[in-house]
């Protein structure tokens, strides 16, 4: 077997080329967008490398390329404890532990190098909305920016030491199904009408605004958790630009009490209902054209909830209940959108899952986020729950 670094066009094919010939014949697999995955190697549109780097590599056994990997590390998010985790993503192996191995010793040596001494994946070298954990539980087609893989995936992971580091749960919902609590949309209603709260929808207008108001209410929400990642205003300008094609702005959401934002939430339509219909996730002329036209058709009847939070001062104010209230009024105009996909709550944020059930949401898959430590005598600890 060959190691072989990614670094021109032929190799970067062939980095693109794996995952089609692994999923050839899955149904459920969805090719991602070729350009969303190459601009977040791309030190020009990926705020990632300002204080951090990554490398790709394929592995080659008998003349063709059985898989491949990414490792990266953006020294801004990482915490100065005594595990100091670099990361892997992007990877995808024929069911070979020979090959797998080889493409783990080469991320692990090269973090090494940088003088980390953990690393976790498969995660994504940006934010968490996308391309974030390793699924373990209900194979079907996954939602826009969720990974797929096949069952052998973490057998291949757990042969070379990887640990569950947290698990990442997923739900499915109905928003105007009939059939949900109706006690609970009464006093979701209740919340949503209460004085000094007023709740705004995202604008491409004031975006500068939007952006500023969800990085407020990020830090706040999440500033103290083992697991925060500051957010950089570039890469959030990058997802709206990137996804901008397919936002709809009444699913992106903000709560203010007397002007201080205090929530957020955002959902997008769920893009691989599209994608699965075009060909190796090229947007061509005729890629882009098609995807237009199935847009307008509204072959998209799924969403996909990416992120919610509240500054602690509000939690447990029912927050969250107000916010599904007011997009229960958006789902029942646009009707053409039967199902919201609740992904992903850390199994580290019980208040979240809590609220999940008590919409109605459905369990449907789970990943995880494997952590492996460089020094095999190091004692391994889960991430902490939020109290």
């Amino acid at each position: 077997m060959e190691i072989i670094q990614v670094a021109d066009k032929r190799t970067i094919e062939a980095f693109h080329q794996v995952p089609q010939k692994i999923y050839r014949n899955d149904p459920n697999w969805v090719p991602p967008l070729r350009k969303m995955v190459e601009d977040i190697f791309n030190p020009e549109k990926n705020a990632g490398f300002l204080a951090g780097d990554a490398r790709r590599w394929l592995v080659k056994e008998k003349g063709e390329f059985v898989g491949r990997i990414a490792a990266f590390y953006d020294r801004n998010k990482i915490e100065p404890t005594e595990v100091e985790a670099g990361n892997i993503g992007f990877f995808e192996c024929i069911d070979n532990s020979k090959a797998a191995q080889l493409l783990f010793d080469t991320a692990r040596d090269w973090l090494k190098s940088k003088g980390l001494n953990a690393m976790d994946g498969p995660v994504n070298f940006g934010e968490n909305f996308f391309n974030w954990g390793l699924l373990v539980d209900g194979f079907q087609q996954q939602g826009f920016g969720m990974q797929y893989h096949l069952p052998y995936y973490k057998q291949l992971f757990e042969n070379y030491g990887f640990q569950t580091y947290y698990k990442q749960l997923s739900y499915h919902l109905d928003i105007t199904s009939p059939d949900l609590p109706e006690r609970f949309w009464k006093i979701a209603e209740w919340v949503a009408k209460k004085k000094d709260f007023h709740y705004k929808t995202f604008s491409f207008e004031e975006q500068d605004r939007c952006i500023r108001d969800f990085i407020s209410i990020y830090e706040q929400a999440w500033g103290k958790h083992t697991n925060y990642k500051p957010i950089s205003p570039v890469d959030l300008k990058v997802l709206i630009r990137d996804a901008k094609i397919v936002l709809e702005e009444e699913f992106i959401w903000y709560v203010y009490h007397k002007d201080e934002p205090i929530a957020f939430f955002m959902m997008i339509p769920d893009l691989n209902q599209i994608l699965k219909h075009l060909k190796n996730g090229k947007l061509s002329v005729l890629n882009i054209l098609k995807l237009l036209y199935l847009k307008k058709i509204k072959t998209m009847t799924r969403c996909r909830v990416l992120v919610m939070g509240v500054v602690p001062k509000f939690q447990g104010a029912g927050i969250e209940s107000g916010i599904f209230w007011q997009l229960r009024q958006v789902m029942l105009r646009k009707n053409w959108y039967n199902e919201m996909e609740l992904s992903w709550v850390g199994d580290f944020n019980p208040k979240m899952i809590s609220l999940f059930n008590s919409v109605g949401g459905k369990y449907a898959k789970t990943h995880e986020t494997l952590r492996y430590l460089f020094d095999r005598n190091m004692p391994f600890k889960r991430l902490p729950i939020i109290e």
